[in-house]
């Protein structure tokens, strides 16, 4: 426990220009201090003392606006910064060496039982406002840009941003938006430019077919 706490503190020092000490993490980094009261209530609940892990955890939010659930499994290193808002559901899994900016919600999408929130791998970075739904996996070292909503799986290395969220770069390289696997088959974006095109294609169409009759009508006048 004490290792993942030194771990805890370095993350905030090598990932926080602002920070200067390792005193100044430990007495004013509000997420840090939800970190370390997250633990201790991990550990009761992991002795059953369910009741005690909540109320500590309620205690938590109250004194640092971040909420994490002490069921929730946080490995080595993470780093919530600003964390204001920041929500972490009880059967999240978050890998070593992580960081979470405020406002992140890794939530469930409705009343699922058993596993119902994400599970984010090592490496990830969790943009401002970004939220993540349903049980599904963020691969190592991959990025969720700020204020994305992401419903599908996210692969390793790769670079997510959009409402629901899509693939933009995969292993360093862009990625084309037609080559994203189901990419338009849920995207409610690409649905309203499809409808919108066809929409479009049929009013001109129209507007052709009156401007044909006008000008027929035109003629048949001046011929009088």
């Amino acid at each position: 426990m004490f290792d993942r706490v030194r771990a805890d503190i370095q993350a905030a020092l090598e990932r926080d220009p602002a920070a200067r000490s390792r005193l100044e993490v430990l007495l004013c980094y509000a997420g840090l201090h939800a970190i370390l009261l997250y633990r201790a209530a991990h550990w009761l609940w992991g002795r059953r003392l369910r009741l005690m892990a909540r109320f500590l955890s309620h205690v938590t939010r109250l004194l640092t606006g971040i909420e994490i659930h002490p069921a929730a499994r946080i490995g080595r290193g993470l780093l919530i910064d600003h964390g204001m808002s920041t929500v972490i559901g009880e059967t999240s899994e978050i890998g070593d060496d992580c960081t979470l900016y405020q406002g992140v919600t890794l939530g469930g999408t409705g009343k699922e039982t058993g596993k119902r929130h994400p599970t984010l791998g090592n490496n990830v970075v969790v943009g401002v406002g970004a939220s993540i739904l349903g049980s599904i996996a963020v691969g190592d070292n991959a990025l969720v840009g700020a204020g994305s909503v992401v419903l599908r799986p996210v692969p390793p290395n790769a670079t997510v941003v959009g409402v629901p969220a899509r693939v933009v770069r995969e292993q360093g390289k862009r990625v084309v938006a037609a080559a994203i696997s189901g990419a338009t088959q849920d995207d409610p974006c690409e649905q309203c430019q499809e409808v919108f095109g066809k929409e479009i294609a049929r009013l001109e169409g129209r507007l052709a077919e009156l401007e044909r009759r006008l000008s027929a009508a035109a003629g048949v006048t001046d011929s009088d």
